[in-house]
């Protein structure tokens, strides 16, 4: 029998709805709209594709999205000028990069220059810093999404073994620390680790984070196992996890697929986030509570 699938677009279609929901009240108690500031460096590639993907889905859910593509060749000041600006812009609720930057600007550089107030996508060294102590702040939207679908399939959490392969910034760090947060019992594994299959075979949860194609095979996992794989890979067989899908699915207990599965809640968290930013700076109402964080008792969301 295969293992469960958990179908990350039945999660993002739940999620739409609700935010839907809200950016319609928001729109009927106030004039004011969230606004998302999309800072993109060129006019073609994924960058572009993201951000028009990213700008359609927020539009979809009353977020009007604001591109920002700043000229070719740009000097870091003159950066920091123009994201000062929507830093200070009350009308702006989050900024996102769509990445990668230019060659010569450094990401970190690029993305220490937004309000961590704004910081919708988890990115700056603050909000980082914050996941890892277990504090609330916004969350790099993966990390987050992996959170939701896991919640959203009531797949128990405090207590079990969770493997994390991969240390990105952006991914594999901050859902380590959403799952300590939660109570798993945490290993991060990466490069570098000696039999790597001994310790995915021991994980009841296995995040796959690591960029490899097809990393993690039928022989590395348990029958128990609950795999969410968020390796987006491009190969001649079209887009593939960093989990032998075909062969893993059917010894374990549930799975993520690859399309289909990590992604379009990605962009829904990021979009969730988005709207809990114009909450908090709005003069209006109170800010809503972040039902993607876990409750550590539990190890369920709130």
């Amino acid at each position: 029998m295969s293992g469960r699938l958990l179908d990350g677009r039945a999660v993002a279609s739940r999620l739409w709805r609700d935010l839907s929901e809200r950016g319609a009240a928001l729109a009927e108690s106030t004039d004011a709209r969230p606004r998302l500031a999309i800072i993109r460096f060129t006019e073609a590639g994924p960058p572009a594709v993201y951000a028009s993907s990213l700008g359609r889905a927020a539009r979809s859910v009353g977020v009007e999205p604001i591109e920002v593509l700043p000229p070719e060749g740009i000097a870091l000041s003159d950066l920091a000028a123009r994201i000062g600006a929507l830093n200070r812009d009350p009308s702006i609720s989050g900024i996102v990069v769509a990445q990668p930057v230019p060659a010569h600007l450094e990401a970190a550089d690029v993305l220490e220059l937004i309000d961590p107030a704004k910081d919708v996508d988890g990115a700056t060294p603050l909000n980082a810093g914050r996941v890892t102590r277990g504090d609330r702040g916004f969350v790099p939207a993966t990390a987050l999404a992996v959170m939701a679908i896991l919640r959203t399939y009531e797949i128990p959490i405090a207590g079990r073994r969770a493997v994390v392969v991969g240390r990105s910034a952006v991914v594999g760090r901050p859902v380590a620390s959403l799952l300590l947060s939660a109570d798993a019992t945490v290993v991060s594994c990466h490069r570098r680790t000696r039999n790597l299959a001994r310790e995915t075979r021991r994980a009841e949860i296995l995040v796959v984070a690591a960029g490899h194609p097809g990393l993690i095979r039928a022989e590395m996992v348990n029958r128990s196992a609950v795999v969410i794989d968020c390796g987006i890979n491009t190969t001649a067989d079209g887009i593939v996890g960093d989990v032998d899908f075909a062969a893993v699915r059917p010894v374990v207990s549930a799975i993520t697929p690859v399309p289909g599965g990590v992604g379009p809640v990605t962009t829904m968290t990021l979009l969730e986030q988005t709207m809990q930013a114009f909450e908090r700076l709005s003069p209006i109402g109170e800010p809503s509570l972040d039902r993607f964080r876990v409750d550590s008792a539990t190890g369920q969301g709130r």
